[in-house]
């Protein structure tokens, strides 16, 4: 009994120490209290610029300022009505209204900006996030990190040039009860993952077919399209329908697959693929939709692992009584886990243990800012740049994860499987799929390190 009791013990202070070193940077309660700054000093505040509001940013503008000791300052986008909206429901918030205005890059120019929040268009990322990184600004970018897989690596390169922390919209990552169920997986407690299932059900309506027609009063076209050719005008464009359109979106995969696609590459341990596979299509509707309402990926990796995404935009049909999430399979058992919490079964499909989020939650204590995981995702970025906590998501691996799905749809495009070396995420043997690899920049736009 003192052996098996030693044993439990052990076990314990491991499980101790993989928390603390998983979720270092969850520890939000510090938040609460006000956390000292290693630039400015103890009372000072953390000074926000939040860029595209029409939708996601506006949650991410919301979050900011329920923070202690965080101010929202500038609200921008090119849609003036969505800029007033979020404006106004920043100052409801926090008591103190910010600036609303179109051109993000004015904010970059305040030294009194920290860091700037980054939820436009996708083809928006990467450029917007290089340039605020040059001028000294920390940077809180949604996913997909890149456009394309060549802004991803761009974007590393910038992060390292300039030595500021880059946090990618991941938040599942920041999860308590992932966290937890990582530990267990760690552990042994399902033995060797070699397999990963992500997955993502929709019930999406069509987009019709566009028309030229004049810009709104209310939106900059011309700042819109940024960094992209110039197109003219259609009716069926903006908002959110160009994630459709290989000119400014990336898809479902990376709309959507990043975060579960995340989850399994994180489990299983694996970095960039050997070989990608993708089929499916736009099936369900005919119509301006250019990429892919149904679709499959895989990616087989080093180490006898593999990962495949199943996606239906159109059909919402669950999978493990679920709308998204990631199930990984293992010699002893498997693992189904999403926002909301985790089961375990073994190989006899016999349930083991099932946690709820809340139950995790209050098990570990990392209450942050709030219970959301946008909210503590948020914290672990602002305590990695105060205090130097270790980030969740890093920007590099970020854009492991966002290349995956960029090379599925690469693949997907070229009508064939793809060779990838694990060392680069680089596409081998096929100059056709490498030219997918960046894009042509409006002149003047082009991003650089």
């Amino acid at each position: 009994m003192g052996k098996e009791k030693a044993v439990q013990e052990e076990n314990a202070t491991s499980r101790r120490e993989f928390i603390k070193a998983t979720a270092a940077g969850m520890a939000g309660t510090v938040l609460a209290a006000g956390w000292p700054s290693r630039v400015r000093g103890a009372n000072e505040r953390f000074r926000v610029a939040v860029m595209g509001v029409n939708s996601r940013g506006h949650e991410l503008a919301l979050e900011f300022a329920r923070i202690p000791s965080t101010d929202v300052v500038y609200v921008c986008d090119v849609d003036s009505r969505a800029a007033a909206k979020t404006s106004a429901a920043v100052a409801k918030t926090s008591g103190s209204a910010p600036k609303s205005i179109k051109d993000f890059r004015r904010t970059l120019d305040d030294p009194e900006i920290d860091a700037l929040v980054i939820a436009a268009p996708d083809h928006w990322h990467a450029p917007a996030s290089i340039l605020a990184l040059k001028a000294g600004k920390h940077v809180y970018v949604e996913k997909p990190c890149g456009y394309n897989p060549r802004e991803g690596e761009l974007l590393i390169a910038a992060q390292k040039k300039y030595g500021r922390i880059v946090q990618m919209g991941n938040q599942q990552r920041s999860s308590p009860h992932t966290i937890e169920a990582l530990e267990k997986i760690r552990g042994g407690v399902i033995g060797r993952l070699y397999l990963g299932k992500a997955f993502y059900a929709n019930t999406r309506g069509p987009i019709g077919r566009g028309r030229p027609a004049a810009v709104p009063d209310w939106l900059d076209w011309e700042l819109w399209q940024g960094p992209a050719p110039r197109t003219e005008y259609r009716d069926n464009i903006v908002h959110y329908n160009w994630h459709w359109f290989w000119h400014w979106g990336t898809g479902e995969s990376c709309n959507n697959a990043t975060h579960e696609v995340d989850i399994c590459r994180w489990f299983l341990d694996v970095g960039f693929p050997t070989k990608v596979s993708s089929t499916g299509g736009r099936y369900h509707y005919d119509d301006d939709w250019e990429f892919y309402d149904t679709q499959y990926i895989g990616w087989e990796f080093e180490g006898r692992k593999s990962i495949f995404w199943e996606g239906r935009s159109c059909n919402g049909r669950v999978v493990e009584g679920r709308g998204r999430g990631a199930v990984l399979y293992g010699e002893g058992g498997t693992l189904v886990v999403d926002r909301n919490g985790y089961e375990l079964y073994d190989n006899r499909n016999t349930l083991m243990e099932k946690k709820a989020a809340a139950d995790v939650t209050a098990t570990l204590d990392t209450t942050g800012a709030g219970g959301t995981l946008n909210a503590r995702h948020i914290a672990n970025f602002l305590d990695a740049v105060r205090n130097g906590a270790p980030q969740n998501a890093p920007i590099d691996e970020g854009h492991k994860s966002v290349l995956l799905c960029h090379l599925g749809n690469i693949s997907q495009k070229m009508g064939r499987s793809l060779h990838v070396d694990p060392g680069s995420g680089h596409i081998v043997d096929d100059r056709d799929a490498m030219t997918m690899w960046s894009r042509q920049y409006q002149p003047g736009w082009e991003p650089t390190v």
